[in-house]
Protein backbone atom coordinates (compact mmCIF):
# COMPACT_ATOMS: atom_id res chain seq x y z
CA UNK A 1 0.00 0.00 0.00
CA UNK A 2 0.59 3.45 -1.12
CA UNK A 3 0.59 5.97 1.92
CA UNK A 4 0.13 9.19 2.56
CA UNK A 5 -0.97 11.83 5.54
CA UNK A 6 -3.80 13.78 5.67
CA UNK A 7 -2.32 16.39 8.45
CA UNK A 8 -5.78 16.25 10.56
CA UNK A 9 -7.41 14.57 13.44
CA UNK A 10 -10.72 15.11 12.14
CA UNK A 11 -12.10 11.86 11.55
CA UNK A 12 -14.92 13.17 9.34
CA UNK A 13 -11.98 15.05 7.02
CA UNK A 14 -10.38 11.28 6.72
CA UNK A 15 -13.47 9.96 5.46
CA UNK A 16 -14.19 11.86 3.23
CA UNK A 17 -10.61 12.00 2.06
CA UNK A 18 -10.32 8.45 1.71
CA UNK A 19 -14.15 8.09 -0.66
CA UNK A 20 -12.82 10.90 -2.67
CA UNK A 21 -9.07 9.55 -2.87
CA UNK A 22 -10.72 5.81 -4.01
CA UNK A 23 -12.52 7.12 -6.82
CA UNK A 24 -9.01 7.56 -8.20
CA UNK A 25 -6.54 4.56 -6.49
CA UNK A 26 -7.16 1.79 -4.34
CA UNK A 27 -3.97 0.89 -2.76
CA UNK A 28 -3.41 4.09 -1.26
CA UNK A 29 -3.42 3.87 2.87
CA UNK A 30 -4.67 7.23 4.32
CA UNK A 31 -3.25 8.20 7.79
CA UNK A 32 -4.24 11.01 10.20
CA UNK A 33 -2.50 12.70 12.71
CA UNK A 34 -3.94 10.29 15.39
CA UNK A 35 -1.35 7.76 13.46
CA UNK A 36 1.59 10.12 14.40
CA UNK A 37 1.15 10.94 18.53
CA UNK A 38 4.37 12.41 19.13
CA UNK A 39 3.86 14.81 16.55
CA UNK A 40 3.91 18.54 17.27
CA UNK A 41 1.10 20.64 16.89
CA UNK A 42 1.91 22.98 13.73
CA UNK A 43 1.24 26.61 14.38
CA UNK A 44 -0.90 28.46 11.69
CA UNK A 45 0.97 31.36 11.22
CA UNK A 46 0.28 32.21 7.87
CA UNK A 47 -2.18 35.07 6.69
CA UNK A 48 -4.10 33.15 3.67
CA UNK A 49 -5.58 29.48 3.94
CA UNK A 50 -2.76 28.62 1.21
CA UNK A 51 0.00 30.13 3.55
CA UNK A 52 -1.39 28.16 6.07
CA UNK A 53 -2.06 24.49 4.17
CA UNK A 54 1.67 24.78 2.67
CA UNK A 55 3.33 25.13 6.56
CA UNK A 56 1.22 21.98 7.66
CA UNK A 57 1.55 20.01 4.86
CA UNK A 58 5.62 21.18 5.23
CA UNK A 59 5.89 20.03 8.76
CA UNK A 60 4.32 17.16 8.39
CA UNK A 61 5.81 15.69 5.65
CA UNK A 62 9.10 16.50 7.29
CA UNK A 63 8.27 14.82 10.20
CA UNK A 64 6.67 11.58 8.83
CA UNK A 65 8.83 11.39 6.08
CA UNK A 66 5.34 10.58 3.77
CA UNK A 67 4.12 12.44 1.10
CA UNK A 68 1.36 15.13 3.13
CA UNK A 69 -1.74 16.87 2.88
CA UNK A 70 -3.23 19.82 4.27
CA UNK A 71 -6.23 22.16 3.90
CA UNK A 72 -6.87 25.05 5.56
CA UNK A 73 -10.38 25.93 4.89
CA UNK A 74 -13.06 28.56 6.52
CA UNK A 75 -15.56 30.06 6.09
CA UNK A 76 -15.82 33.96 4.39
CA UNK A 77 -19.18 36.30 5.30
CA UNK A 78 -19.38 38.75 3.22
CA UNK A 79 -21.50 41.24 5.85
CA UNK A 80 -18.40 40.24 8.25
CA UNK A 81 -15.33 41.70 6.03
CA UNK A 82 -14.48 38.26 5.02
CA UNK A 83 -14.36 36.98 8.88
CA UNK A 84 -14.05 34.14 10.14
CA UNK A 85 -11.90 33.55 7.26
CA UNK A 86 -8.38 31.51 8.42
CA UNK A 87 -9.69 32.37 12.08
CA UNK A 88 -13.06 30.36 11.44
CA UNK A 89 -12.33 27.04 13.72
CA UNK A 90 -11.41 29.46 16.43
CA UNK A 91 -13.77 32.15 16.05
CA UNK A 92 -15.31 31.65 19.35
CA UNK A 93 -11.87 31.80 21.05
CA UNK A 94 -12.14 28.35 22.08
CA UNK A 95 -10.42 25.82 18.70
CA UNK A 96 -12.79 23.83 17.20
CA UNK A 97 -15.87 24.29 19.34
CA UNK A 98 -18.41 24.17 16.41
CA UNK A 99 -21.38 25.33 18.38
CA UNK A 100 -20.13 28.61 19.76
CA UNK A 101 -18.42 29.43 16.60
CA UNK A 102 -21.98 29.04 15.13
CA UNK A 103 -23.50 30.86 17.63
CA UNK A 104 -21.16 33.59 17.53
CA UNK A 105 -21.82 33.85 13.85
CA UNK A 106 -25.32 34.22 14.02
CA UNK A 107 -25.17 36.98 16.76
CA UNK A 108 -23.59 39.06 14.42
CA UNK A 109 -25.67 38.59 11.43
CA UNK A 110 -28.88 38.61 14.08
CA UNK A 111 -29.88 42.10 12.15
CA UNK A 112 -28.43 41.43 8.76
CA UNK A 113 -31.11 41.44 5.85
CA UNK A 114 -31.49 38.01 4.46
CA UNK A 115 -30.35 39.05 0.97
CA UNK A 116 -27.20 40.36 2.81
CA UNK A 117 -26.21 37.30 4.33
CA UNK A 118 -24.06 36.23 1.50
CA UNK A 119 -20.77 34.14 1.85
CA UNK A 120 -18.74 31.09 0.84
CA UNK A 121 -16.07 28.80 1.83
CA UNK A 122 -13.11 28.50 0.49
CA UNK A 123 -10.49 25.61 1.04
CA UNK A 124 -6.78 25.47 -0.17
CA UNK A 125 -4.86 22.42 -0.19
CA UNK A 126 -1.28 21.37 -0.13
CA UNK A 127 0.43 18.13 -0.88
CA UNK A 128 4.22 18.34 0.12
CA UNK A 129 6.38 15.46 -0.80
CA UNK A 130 9.53 14.47 1.06
CA UNK A 131 11.61 15.36 -1.79
CA UNK A 132 10.46 18.68 -1.85
CA UNK A 133 8.05 18.78 -4.99
CA UNK A 134 4.72 20.89 -3.85
CA UNK A 135 1.41 21.45 -5.19
CA UNK A 136 -1.67 23.81 -3.92
CA UNK A 137 -5.30 23.60 -5.16
CA UNK A 138 -7.81 26.20 -4.11
CA UNK A 139 -11.51 25.66 -4.26
CA UNK A 140 -14.96 27.88 -3.34
CA UNK A 141 -18.53 27.16 -2.96
CA UNK A 142 -20.74 29.96 -2.79
CA UNK A 143 -24.32 30.04 -0.41
CA UNK A 144 -26.09 32.23 2.18
CA UNK A 145 -26.35 32.08 5.88
CA UNK A 146 -29.25 31.20 7.16
CA UNK A 147 -30.84 32.51 10.76
CA UNK A 148 -30.75 28.85 12.48
CA UNK A 149 -29.14 25.81 12.44
CA UNK A 150 -30.57 23.37 10.25
CA UNK A 151 -29.29 19.30 9.86
CA UNK A 152 -26.94 16.90 12.12
CA UNK A 153 -24.63 15.96 8.96
CA UNK A 154 -21.27 17.57 8.62
CA UNK A 155 -19.34 19.30 11.03
CA UNK A 156 -18.13 23.09 11.70
CA UNK A 157 -20.38 25.58 9.91
CA UNK A 158 -22.35 23.19 7.59
CA UNK A 159 -25.94 23.11 9.62
CA UNK A 160 -25.63 27.51 9.02
CA UNK A 161 -24.37 27.76 5.32
CA UNK A 162 -27.00 27.12 2.47
CA UNK A 163 -25.51 26.59 -0.74
CA UNK A 164 -26.75 28.98 -3.67
CA UNK A 165 -29.80 26.93 -5.66
CA UNK A 166 -30.18 24.36 -3.07
CA UNK A 167 -33.18 24.62 0.10
CA UNK A 168 -30.95 22.16 2.02
CA UNK A 169 -28.04 23.60 4.61
CA UNK A 170 -24.85 21.63 4.10
CA UNK A 171 -25.66 19.85 7.44
CA UNK A 172 -29.00 18.62 5.87
CA UNK A 173 -27.03 16.96 2.77
CA UNK A 174 -25.85 13.09 2.91
CA UNK A 175 -21.84 12.60 2.72
CA UNK A 176 -21.97 11.78 -0.85
CA UNK A 177 -23.94 14.78 -2.10
CA UNK A 178 -21.92 16.96 0.31
CA UNK A 179 -18.40 15.78 -1.50
CA UNK A 180 -19.94 16.57 -4.72
CA UNK A 181 -20.00 20.36 -4.05
CA UNK A 182 -18.03 21.12 -1.22
CA UNK A 183 -15.15 22.99 -1.30
CA UNK A 184 -13.15 20.67 0.34
CA UNK A 185 -14.23 18.14 -1.99
CA UNK A 186 -13.82 20.09 -5.38
CA UNK A 187 -9.94 21.16 -4.21
CA UNK A 188 -9.50 17.58 -3.21
CA UNK A 189 -10.72 16.41 -6.26
CA UNK A 190 -8.05 18.29 -8.10
CA UNK A 191 -5.73 17.42 -6.42
CA UNK A 192 -6.26 13.89 -5.72
CA UNK A 193 -4.91 12.57 -9.52
CA UNK A 194 -1.62 14.78 -8.80
CA UNK A 195 -1.54 12.50 -5.25
CA UNK A 196 -1.69 9.50 -7.18
CA UNK A 197 0.69 10.15 -9.64
CA UNK A 198 2.96 11.47 -7.86
CA UNK A 199 3.10 8.40 -5.25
Amino acid sequence: MREVVLATRNKGKIAEFERLLAEYASDIQVLGLADFPDLPDVEETGSTFQENSLLKAREVSAYCQLPALADDSGLCIDALGGDPGIYSARWSGVHGNDAENIAKVLHQLKEVESELRGAHFTCAVALHMPDGRELIEESHLFGTIVREPRGEAGFGYDPIFMPNNSSLTLGEFGPGEKDLISHRGQALRAIAPHLVALL
